[in-house]
């Protein structure tokens, strides 16, 4: 296998993508030459020619509205958003017209494309570059919404959002980008290239959606995340020294709530953690559904460690991030057997 970064992931499973089936096409601002921001799809645009990878006007509302009628018309688009913060003008369209349009058309017509987009905090982005908008789209009848946590799975999970025959939200937490993250801002950065996680099998690699990945195995408590807070709670549930079983949601709709209920039911206790807001968070979807179905197992109340209910700000970034230190508190407070901590 390959050792890569999220980054080389992503671009390796969009080239293998776009080498097997001239139908995909990438576009968004500043994808082409530029490879863009993050650097993602660099070197796509030299490989593919500039009508299969190119640049769009600033206009989130008309890059989407452009991959859904490309979709319908039988391409495969990959539209990416710059940051998942400037997707807004670009939700009606994905609301009321491609995760409509299999419906509404009784099946005439599709809207098998993915829309990428970086998301979270952790680079000092503040208010309009590091928000994470994910309860939004799983809100939305007709779409999938997937949020790989390392490099193979950004990979896996890309290919099978590609191929898809309906509309893909595909989240990118930025601060996964180069490295694992587990919350401690002041260390030294870590690469994939030195983690078990970043081994990328090499050409077509497929992770189904729906799947959630056990990363930790223990019968103490289940915690739940998905994104960048997977590394958090890996790093709290070895500094606290208990067993806990870590599940790595990745894909948020579908979600596999037989692998939730089966943890949940052997552990007796649930800690969920997302770097998103407290309020309407995903946290409270799952912690609706764990109570539905795992009532008679539950011996503490679930429990939510989560981003505050403000907008993310800049100079107090690591007061807003849901860290280790948070985290190991809201576990301890599953252990303990105490109701929820909201603030």
């Amino acid at each position: 296998m390959a050792r890569m970064s999220m980054v080389e992931a992503i671009r390796d499973a969009i080239d293998v993508a776009m080498d097997a089936d001239e139908r995909v096409v990438v576009f968004g601002e500043d994808v082409g030459y530029f490879g863009g921001v993050f650097r993602c799809t660099q070197g796509l645009q030299a490989k593919y020619g500039k009508s299969r990878v190119f640049d769009t006007p600033i206009n989130e509302s008309g890059i989407i509205g452009v991959a859904i009628g490309m979709a319908a018309y039988g391409l495969r688009p990959i539209a990416e958003i710059q940051f998942a913060d400037y997707v807004y003008p670009g939700y009606d369209q994905i609301v009321s017209e491609a995760a409509r349009l299999r419906h509404r058309s009784a099946g005439d017509f599709t809207a098998p494309l993915v829309i990428r987009m970086p998301c979270g905090g952790g680079i000092h982005g503040g208010q309009t570059h590091s928000q994470s908008p994910e309860a939004l789209f799983t809100h939305v009848a007709g779409l999938k919404v997937v949020m790989p946590s390392n490099p193979g799975d950004a990979k896996g999970l890309l290919t099978a959002a590609i191929e898809d025959p309906d509309p893909v939200i595909f989240f990118e937490p930025k601060r996964l980008y180069n490295g694992p993250f587990d919350g401690y801002h002041n260390r030294p950065l870590s690469s994939w290239k030195n983690h078990p996680l970043g081994e990328v099998p090499e050409g077509r690699h497929l992770v189904p959606l729906g799947k959630a990945a056990r990363l930790s195995e223990g019968d103490e408590v289940t915690i739940l995340a998905y994104g960048t807070l997977v590394h958090v709670a890996l790093a709290a549930v070895a500094e606290l020294g208990i067993r806990a079983d870590v599940l790595d949601l990745r894909t948020l709709l579908p979600l596999d709530l037989a692998a939730i209920r089966n943890s949940v039911q052997k552990t007796g206790r649930c800690v969920i953690a997302h770097e998103a807001t407290f309020t309407s968070g995903f946290g409270a979807e799952l912690a609706a559904l764990v109570q539905a179905e795992c009532f008679h197992s539950l011996e503490a109340p679930v429990q939510r460690v989560t981003g505050w209910d403000t907008p993310y700000p800049h100079a107090q970034e690591w007061h807003y991030f849901p860290g280790p230190k948070r985290l190991k508190a809201g576990i301890r407070r599953a252990l303990d057997g105490l109701g929820e901590a909201v603030s």
